[in-house]
């Protein structure tokens, strides 16, 4: 029930899921079960691999996630949430709020052995090749070891699920040099150049889309405002290029004329590809959609859940997290 378009895009999305992932064997949709019938009603047969939880409560968008997290326990987030607790399901995917997809994950599911927090890793597309960002907003608080955590994880995410083979790290500073940054992201440098991971030191603002490394490390505050800022000039760019080249009739002819490159990069630069940030480091499969998220997107999620499972990443996360435990800043 969560999500700008909720319940009609959830629904369309896993109606496509359904219908196109041949490894997903049951697909449950947690929430309003007139309302989600109610769409059933605009598609005709609904395939036998769908089946609907009823519950009687929606956490929104501007609810503290928290407080809303233990008053509504009838909740779809945290009816979600209990089906994965209690083995019925191996995911959950959630366009809802995401302050209240990780509180829920962390009371009901925890944190995977060896993992102090979960991390938002978000897929941001760039010129050269995608890039992970590691925390997109889950930890505004964090320690060193944390951070080294963060890394791992990202680590195996991007082995595991983007196909690089020995994924690059590198964690965002002010500056190149191991001298540069704030105290804790110092001591995070010691840890990560002592580590197993291919850590290749610190990264700046201006080398985010320049392909320089796979993984790009940071805390949860720095990492949610490096998202909503790609966000903003991704928006501000296609506003301006729709007011330019909609201002006289002969640049309407250009555009038309540049429309095939345009659509490329619209789908290059298209976030629904991935489908949503995964949770890492939690006990469970969390996938944590945009809030504007439509049906290919949710579609794309379940798939990005489905890797996950098959993958067995969170034993990966496990492994990696304990080599990291002799490690001293």
């Amino acid at each position: 029930m969560g999500g700008d378009y909720a319940p009609f895009e959830i629904v369309a999305g896993t109606i496509e899921a359904a219908r196109t992932l041949p490894g997903i064997s049951k697909l449950f949709l947690v929430g309003d079960e007139a309302a989600i019938r109610k769409e059933f009603a605009k598609y005709g047969e609904i395939s036998p691999k769908i089946e609907v939880r009823h519950c009687t409560e929606v956490i929104g968008m501007e609810e503290s996630p928290a407080t809303s997290v233990r008053r509504k326990k009838d909740s779809s987030i945290s009816r979600s949430l209990d089906l994965v607790k209690n083995g019925e399901a191996d995911a959950v995917f959630s366009a809802g709020n995401t302050g209240a997809a990780v509180a829920a994950t962390t009371l009901k599911l925890r944190t995977l052995e060896g993992v102090e927090r979960p991390v938002i890793a978000a897929v941001i597309p760039s010129p050269t090749k995608p890039f992970i960002l590691v925390d997109a907003g889950a930890n505004p608080d964090c320690t060193p070891l944390r951070m080294a955590q963060f890394a791992v994880m990202g680590s195996v995410f991007a082995n595991q699920i983007m196909g690089v083979a020995k994924p690059t790290i590198g964690l965002l500073s002010v500056g190149t040099e191991d001298s540069k940054g704030s105290g804790f992201t110092k001591e995070a440098f010691q840890i990560l150049e002592r580590s197993h991971l291919n850590f290749l030191g610190n990264v700046e603002g201006h080398d985010l889309f320049e392909g320089k490394v796979d993984v790009i490390v940071c805390d949860g505050f720095v990492g949610n405002v490096v998202l909503k800022t790609c966000e903003a000039v991704a928006h501000a760019m296609k506003t301006w290029l729709k007011e330019e080249f909609t201002r006289t009739p002969i640049r309407m002819l250009g555009a038309l004329l540049l429309k095939n490159g345009l659509d490329a990069i619209k789908k290059r630069s298209d976030p629904s590809t991935y489908g949503g940030a995964p949770l890492l480091g939690a006990n469970g499969v969390v996938i944590i959609g945009h809030g504007v998220a439509k049906a290919n997107a949710v579609c794309n999620g379940i798939r990005l859940a489905g890797e996950w499972v098959h993958h067995h990443l969170n034993e990966q996360i496990v492994e990696g997290c304990k080599k990291l435990e002799t490690i001293k800043a």
